[in-house]
């Protein structure tokens, strides 16, 4: 815009002519620009210069009195390249005897993203807690209504003896997840390619089920002052118990505070569509091919984290479609490069007696040496990070049961970590999702969310939850049926 003008008629201030106007009378008047508000009020003479950062061209400002005296206000514009900041500065505008001022108010926006992912232990101390509070959470283990109040005490119990076993895993991948290393890595990527796009914001990690916590980083987001936040997830597709389970913990924290419940938010829900990531997970199947003698023989096993079926059938869960969807987006890159390699899917890491997506992981890999298969790549396709899945479970366990089925060449894709070309899309995600945001919805969680509720400590179902526990503990037929089912 060249020029903005305006009436004296339709300001909010009188311009009276040199005869009547008061010299020490102030009154105040505002009018807007884009990304900007300039105000001023009517003094004694000098000279006003405005700079409206958000624009490159210069700003010519302009009005007339009753009697015809002209007021016009100019002056250079300087750009501003930082998506959301604009100020004004200080000046003033002559109007023959008397002048204009401006105050220089600063409307800048404070740009946050939290990433999300599941967490994991750092020692082999955390193993248990960081267990419960995985066991614990109703997005996991979704019991039936009427025995919810075994939640706590289940969890108790899973993770008592689940933590033995984990803790070998753990130690043998170095005695820890990197999973938080990893994320604060790809947090400090992201920040510094939204910077590459003119956009500064902060970054928040949040962890589900360890330290830093989902609901640390939303306090420090708070503290921050964050005026507009985008929540990306870093799990590609959508299911109740990763993505669904984070957003009915912000759900619950939004709803309650008065600053966070108006706060404008953008949720990518997933995101495995996406260009940049299909063109990421391609160029690393493509790369890991070539370490093949014959690469066109390779079967791509893409092996993703598994859901109990009972997610997808009853309560809607879009997890199974957007996987299937992912590696047929992936395979179409891959074809479109002259890989046509033939390829399969299959669902790792069951728990409990429940079923779960099929095929599984372990049954698909002995098949697979059984029908002659000799070379095989991995693919970790549900995960952007590595931890004690990929390193442990496929590296080791599934590696050693291919190998022993008939696998002869075995290879891995590395997951996505802080590949430029992944980190530089997940910015892209974040500028798109920009303009969308609006309060957070009290409906926005994971599905039957309001039916469940929180679960908080209460006596009395860790009394009758812990009575089960025991008897469990002294029944040896009853605690090998539970131990062979859930541990």
């Amino acid at each position: 815009m060249d020029a903005i003008a305006f009436s004296a008629a339709h300001s909010n201030m009188k311009l009276l002519d040199s005869n009547t106007l008061n010299p020490d009378r102030t009154v105040s008047t505002s009018f807007s620009v884009p990304k900007s508000l300039v105000s001023f009020s009517c003094k004694s003479s000098g000279k006003l210069q405005v700079r409206d950062k958000s624009r490159t061209q210069g700003l010519v400002v302009s009005c007339s009195s009753s009697n015809g005296q002209g007021l016009q206000l100019s002056g250079p514009v300087e750009k501003r390249g930082r998506l959301g900041q604009a100020f004004c500065s200080v000046g003033t505008v002559s109007y023959g005897e008397f002048a204009l001022e401006s105050h220089s108010q600063a409307v800048e926006e404070k740009v946050g993203v939290l990433l999300l992912n599941l967490g994991g232990p750092e020692t082999l101390d955390d193993v248990q807690p960081f267990l419960y509070n995985l066991f614990a959470d109703p997005d996991i283990i979704r019991l039936p209504r009427l025995f919810r109040f075994l939640q706590e005490p289940l969890a108790k119990l899973i993770s008592t003896f689940r933590a033995p076993k984990s803790k070998e895993g753990y130690a043998s991948i170095g005695g820890g997840s990197p999973l938080r290393k990893i994320t604060d890595e790809q947090a400090q990527a992201l920040k510094m390619a939204l910077e590459e796009k003119n956009i500064s914001a902060n970054v928040y990690v949040g962890m589900r089920y360890w330290y830093p916590f989902t609901e640390e980083a939303i306090q420090q987001i708070k503290r921050d002052g964050i005026t507009k936040l985008v929540v990306l997830p870093l799990y590609p597709q959508y299911s109740i118990s990763t993505t669904g389970s984070s957003i009915r913990v912000l759900q619950k924290i939004f709803r309650e505070d008065a600053y966070l419940s108006t706060l404008p938010v953008s949720i990518i829900k997933s995101w495995y569509q996406r260009e940049g990531y299909i063109k990421s997970m391609a160029d690393l199947i493509q790369t890991e091919l070539k370490n093949f003698v014959n690469p066109q023989e390779v079967m791509i096993f893409f092996s993703a984290h598994g859901v109990p079926v009972s997610y997808v059938e009853n309560a809607g869960d879009p997890y199974k479609d957007e996987m299937e969807e992912c590696i047929y987006l992936i395979m179409q890159e891959l074809k479109g490069r002259g890989v046509g390699n033939e390829h399969t899917l299959a669902y790792q890491s069951r728990v409990g007696p429940v079923q779960w997506l099929k095929p599984y992981t372990d049954e698909v890999l002995v098949e697979l040496g059984q029908k002659g298969i000799k070379s095989l790549l991995a693919v970790p396709v549900s995960f952007v990070s590595e931890h004690i899945e990929t390193l442990e479970e496929i590296d080791m366990e599934y590696k050693h049961l291919a190998l022993e089925s008939g696998i002869e060449n075995w290879g891995r894709v590395p997951a996505l970590n802080c590949k430029s070309s992944f980190i530089v899309d997940l910015a892209d995600a974040v500028v798109e999702a920009l303009p969308s945001a609006t309060a957070l919805s009290p409906h926005a969680g994971s599905a039957d969310t309001n039916d469940r509720g929180s679960f908080r400590f209460d006596p009395i179902r860790l009394l009758f939850g812990s009575i089960l526990a025991f008897i469990l503990l002294l029944s040896p037929k009853a605690f090998l049926a539970f131990r062979n089912n859930f541990i």
